[in-house]
Order: C-alpha cells, then structure tokens, then sequence
C-alpha cells in the first residue's frame, strides 16, 4: 500500500516529536532509533525513508523541539513563572530542550550544534523583544542573563536531590529574575 504524501508528512512530524520527547527525558545516547520508531506508533524500517542517520534525526528533532517553544505565550512573567516551576522541573521530556541537551549536545556532530544554536538565538531574540518597555538599555544583554539564569537554574533543581532546595533554587531565581512581578 502507497503512502501519501500527507501521511509521510504526518509520519515524519510523529517520529519528530516522539525523539524530541524521548531526547529530553533520556538523553541521546539512551535512546536508539527502534525506541523512537516505536514511540511514534511506526516501524523500524520506515526510519531511512526520513532521516539520513540518528544524526540527522538528532539535529531534526532538537529543530523540533525548539520550534514548539516560540510558539508560547511572549508575557515574560508568565514565561518565567512556567519555566521556573515544580511541573517544569519535573516533565524534562516537555520541556525546554535547551535545559535537557545544552550540555550533551556539545558532544554532537555539527548539525545538532547548529540546530542548538538557532534554537538558542531564537529564544534569546524572543526573551529580547519580550522584555518590558523600562528596560531600555542593554535588552539584549538583559535577556541573555536573564535566560541563561533560567536555563541554569532549571537545570539545577533537576540534578540536586532534595526538594526543598530544588523548589528554592526555582522560586529564588523566578525572584531574582523577576523582582516586580
């Protein structure tokens, strides 16, 4: 039986968003194609017909994931306050791809690094536009830090192993962050 070209298209935004997913929670080197393959509800041999390598799915699905987000709501409290919480924290295979890959995908052929990279740009240039009309000097400079506190904080709540201190590090961020909210 053909497939579609539809169905193709479906099929390839399916193992996309099954590897963005399943990156985020596990890692690259957790995760092999059959598992992602499966997880988008096809079979293992189809993968090829896609993607030229676990590479290229690699860098595909951080494009992937990094696409979701610029599509959420510009409020910069309402951003910082769901980044910066305890559900945040605890669905790494949702949520920003950034906090989940940033220190593996360093390890990565070129074309993760770059995906990264855009991904990054594009958060930092949305963080900049978004910013408040009172910061008016140094707005990118001011997103940068202020992103890079958000990605570095998230990450921290995640690695350490005692839930109050993972809830401070969250809440006192969201407050250094955000003073006025």
């Amino acid at each position: 039986m053909r497939v579609t070209q539809e169905q193709m298209r479906e099929n390839r935004r399916r193992i996309l968003a099954a590897a963005s997913r399943l990156y985020r929670e596990k890692g690259f080197d957790a995760v092999g194609v059959a598992e992602v393959m499966k997880a988008a509800g096809l079979t293992h041999g189809g993968f090829y017909g896609h993607f030229e390598s676990k590479e290229d799915l690699m860098a595909q699905a951080i494009a992937h994931a990094t696409t979701e987000l610029s599509g959420r709501d510009d409020d910069v409290g309402g951003f910082l306050a769901a980044y910066l919480s305890p559900a945040h924290r605890n669905d790494a295979a949702n949520g920003c791809p950034m906090a989940a890959l940033a220190a593996d995908v360093r390890h990565r052929p070129p074309a993760a690094r770059a995906a990264m990279t855009a991904g990054i740009r594009a958060q930092i240039d949305r963080l900049t536009r978004a910013l408040p009309d009172s910061v008016t000097t140094e707005r990118r400079r001011d997103a940068i830090g202020t992103y890079a506190a958000m990605i570095g904080a998230l990450i921290l709540a995640r690695a350490v192993e005692d839930p109050a201190l993972s809830d401070e590090i969250l809440g006192e961020t969201r407050a250094w962050v955000n003073p006025d909210p």
